[in-house]
């Protein structure tokens, strides 16, 4: 099985990493909306500029997807899988940064609550608002899987995705 992954990854790496990078960051999004959605976890401002690469890579991914058909564009696969790569090393680069704040390495951001507006109209309504609202905190995890939280985990997955948008990049396909 690994031998036939690795044959169709060489037989056109541009394409495979095109669809993994695809997929990978739809599933990605996925997951991260369903544990906000079904699981409860709200993100903080940290994790939802985490999100932004992902939103990219499906389109940058399904962009090289797209011309990577033809001869003459298959440049425009090569620069939107590059896109892609520097994306996901921005976006695994502030997850280390929040990763790191969690485990108290560093300060997290002092900015860093739930966001949001709230009207002030009356002191009634704000007493009403701070009592409902929950404040997320860009330093403190909400949940671990092995002792990694979302943002550790992302530091992982996006270094994943970069790989695997460089070798569709750099890996010459058999003719």
């Amino acid at each position: 099985m690994v031998r036939r992954f690795f044959a169709l990854l060489l037989k056109d790496p541009l394409v495979f990493a095109a669809v993994l990078v695809t997929l990978g960051s739809a599933s990605s999004l996925a997951m991260a909306w369903g544990f906000e959605l079904i699981g409860g976890y709200k993100p903080c401002p940290l994790c939802l500029i985490q999100r932004n690469p992902y939103y990219a890579g499906v389109v940058l991914g399904l962009l090289a997807l797209l011309f990577t058909k033809s001869e003459k564009y298959r440049w425009v696969s090569v620069l939107a899988l590059l896109g892609a790569a520097g994306g996901f090393l921005y976006g695994g680069g502030v997850g280390f940064y929040q990763a790191g704040a969690e485990w108290e390495i560093w300060l997290g951001p002092n900015d860093c609550s739930a966001g949001g507006s709230m009207e002030l109209g009356s002191a009634a309504n704000m007493l009403q608002n701070l009592t409902t609202s929950k404040v997320v905190s860009c330093s403190v995890a909400q949940f671990r899987i092995f002792g990694l939280s979302f943002a550790g985990m992302n530091v992982f997955y996006s270094t994943a995705i970069t790989f695997i948008a460089l070798c569709g990049v750099i890996l010459k396909r058999k003719k």
